[in-house]
């Protein structure tokens, strides 16, 4: 994961959505404290901003110094660059004791984690036993018919890493071996949604930013060729927003408890 976003680092920063706030208020409301939440693969800490809204500290970490660059900086929001599998001593110098975190969270990343040893450290630095664990990831996004089968045929490149098709399952088959939380049934997927209001520059720069894209590039393939991008084009038209169009990006949430 660690080399993958490097080289459009700010395109990810610029063009990557943010989070609706009713997904943190949810999350939120299954920790009963809100001192400290460890945002991991934070990237450029777009999840980080609004954890800092809610707990009095967060801890944002990334394997990616380049991403780090980009992240917006808070008084109560500590970036770290990290290994990309942390020791105990590293985790327990850079996040926290043992049960010291009220929360983890992993916006569209924990697809990239080695699971059984993500999973261990989780497990060791949550309070016990109502520490939370929340990992979601949203799919493609959607504007409108024509928009979105221009985009059904661009995704379908062979550049996507193996990872991808737990995004495409919307984290239904992903290994998860925590806890229903409270007044919950089961750990998800929850479903959520943002809604952002894009040009179709804006939305360039989101494909620009997607880990498919760079490979491309690397393979000396431009997928946003320009026969590509006139069909966006005249998918995307005009209208009476100046050629703004209100965005939809669907999100998946799993949520658990560390538990005893």
């Amino acid at each position: 994961m660690a080399n993958l976003f490097i080289k459009q680092a700010k395109q990810y920063a610029q063009g990557r959505p943010s989070y609706p706030p009713h997904l943190f208020q949810f999350i939120a409301s299954k920790t009963p404290q809100h001192d400290l939440a460890w945002d991991v693969g934070t990237g450029s800490g777009q999840a980080a901003r609004s954890l800092a809204e809610i707990y009095n500290n967060v801890i944002a970490t990334d394997t990616s110094p380049k991403q780090l660059e980009f992240a917006t900086k808070l008084p109560n929001i500590r970036y770290q660059q990290t290994s990309p599998t942390m020791s105990l001593a590293e985790l327990e110098q850079k996040v926290g004791a043992e049960s010291s975190v009220d929360l983890v969270t992993i916006a569209q990343a924990v697809h990239w984690f080695d699971l059984p040893v993500f999973y261990k450290q989780v497990k060791w630095v949550l309070k016990k036993p109502h520490g939370i664990i929340a990992a979601w990831c949203y799919t493609t996004p959607e504007v409108n018919d024509s928009m979105d089968k221009v985009l059904e045929r661009f995704y379908k490149n062979p550049y996507w890493d193996s990872a991808r098709q737990m995004v495409d399952d919307k984290y239904k088959t992903i290994d998860f071996p925590f806890e229903a939380v409270d007044g919950e049934d089961s750990t998800g997927p929850f479903e959520f949604e943002n809604e952002r209001w894009m040009g179709l520059e804006d939305y360039f720069t989101y494909l620009r930013s997607w880990s498919a894209y760079q490979k491309g590039k690397e393979k000396g393939v431009e997928l946003l060729s320009e026969h590509v991008v006139e069909e966006f084009k005249r998918a995307w038209g005009e209208d009476e927003n100046g050629g703004q169009k209100l965005v939809k990006f669907p999100i998946y949430l799993r949520i658990g408890k560390v538990g005893a």
